[in-house]
């Protein structure tokens, strides 16, 4: 899209600036000429004379300076296509009930987790937890976007979050809320948090936290001490990809990336 803005724009200039200019550089010092019977014969003879040899440093300068319009009004169009595209994502995830959600199996755009951080077998807190909460969110983002609702068992049904709140400083919302947004500035990077939307619903006596992610305008990867790590969300389960598979989904999913 950017290029071939781009490229129109160079067309543009070329065969409408540049004559135009010639055209106008004309009547400033030949104003009254009358050698000519009609305006479209004026101007087809500037044109003519635009594309003679000594005038090709200026077509040169006219195509420059139509190109690099083109390419600035093509990527403005693309961000605001993307920022479009983004926003009616959203939109359409919030627009799923907590209690829908509830009711529906996992899958692309949906996962359940009973903790983020508490391990119900080993009766403590846990880095795999935390880290598998990272690697779903980074799951979502790599694909389009998701609901991850922590506090709910595989079946739906709601368990709580008290275990999660009594392992952190603030035992309640916020500091659950805080946890979540450092933990994936932690694994992911600062720039994705804005991508993260935390909200918290009473089902059935239970707290349930539903982290609502965007899909992100980058390629994702989970840090740990080890290495970087690329997941994409694949039927109802997050998936790790090799070197190669990663490479093969970033150019299909976003051709411009660095």
């Amino acid at each position: 899209m950017v290029w071939a803005a781009g490229v129109a724009g160079a067309i543009v200039g070329v065969g409408t600036l540049h004559p135009l200019t010639m055209a106008i550089y004309w009547f400033e010092f030949h104003p009254a000429s009358g050698s000519f019977a009609t305006v479209w014969e004026f101007m087809t003879f500037r044109l003519r004379a635009g594309f003679t040899p000594g005038m090709l440093v200026m077509t040169g300068v006219f195509a420059t300076i139509g190109l690099v319009h083109g390419l600035a009004t093509g990527w403005v169009i693309r961000a605001l296509t993307l920022a479009n595209l983004a926003v009616g994502q959203l939109q359409a995830e919030l627009a799923r009930t907590t209690a829908s959600l509830l009711a529906s199996p996992e899958g692309e755009t949906l996962e359940f987790k009973s903790s983020a951080r508490w391990d119900y077998r080993e009766g403590k807190t846990s880095r795999a937890i935390e880290q598998a909460v990272s690697r779903t969110i980074a799951g979502f983002m790599n694909h389009r976007g998701g609901s991850l609702l922590i506090g709910v068992d595989d079946t739906g049904h709601p368990v709580g979050l008290r275990n999660d709140f009594d392992s952190l400083r603030r035992h309640d919302r916020d500091g659950f809320q805080q946890f979540l947004v450092g933990l994936v500035e932690k694994d992911l990077g600062a720039d994705c948090c804005p991508l993260v939307h935390v909200l918290f619903q009473a089902i059935d006596g239970h707290d349930v936290c539903r982290v609502v992610v965007e899909a992100s305008p980058r390629p994702v990867y989970v840090r740990d001490d080890r290495a970087a790590r690329y997941l994409v969300r694949a039927g109802n389960s997050t998936r790790e990809l090799d070197t190669r598979a990663a490479v093969e989904h970033i150019a299909a999913h976003w051709p411009h990336a660095r």
